[in-house]
């Protein structure tokens, strides 16, 4: 159990500290890594500048367990007075459909992912927004998900995926 808390923080460290466009970056973990419909996530974050685009990114964690090679989420953005500006349902690739190989970073049987959700993307003005994420997926509980989480990145040319 300490490896694998050990392990996980490694991985952890690894992963935010290339992250250097990151104005928000947040995950929650999923109790018990099952991940009922009716727990849906919601992250906040404050944008200051509204004139520049931003990557918007899905986080996930997962472990090789994970029954699927997809995964679906819906996803609701909405402003500071919950007016939802966009839902979306997004469909995750998380392993190679053919050969079961897992996509994302790696270390024992966790894996990190981050899918990229928005490109570019202008908020409509300064201020508080919040992302929540429901998985939308047929099983309930969805098994040997560890946690969920965005990224809010400030899009640069070299940080804008083609």
């Amino acid at each position: 159990m300490k490896q694998t808390g050990l392990l996980l923080l490694l991985l952890t460290g690894l992963l935010t500290g290339c992250d250097s466009n990151a104005v928000f970056k947040e995950y929650t973990d999923i109790k018990d890594e099952k991940w009922y419909i009716k727990d849906a996530p919601s992250f906040t974050f404050e944008i200051k500048d509204a004139s520049v685009p931003y990557n918007l990114y899905y986080n996930l964690r997962n472990n090789l367990s994970y029954g699927y090679y997809n995964l679906y989420l819906t996803r609701y953005l909405r402003d500071s007075s919950g007016k939802e500006i966009e839902s979306k349902l997004d469909e995750l690739i998380l392993m190679d459909p053919k050969t079961g190989k897992p996509n994302g970073d790696g270390l024992g049987d966790l894996f990190d992912h981050k899918f990229l959700f928005k490109r570019n993307y202008r908020f409509p003005g300064p201020g508080k927004y919040t992302i929540q994420i429901r998985q939308y997926m047929r099983q309930d509980p969805l098994l040997n998900v560890q946690s969920v989480g965005i990224t809010v990145e400030q899009a640069t040319p070299a940080n804008s995926p083609n």
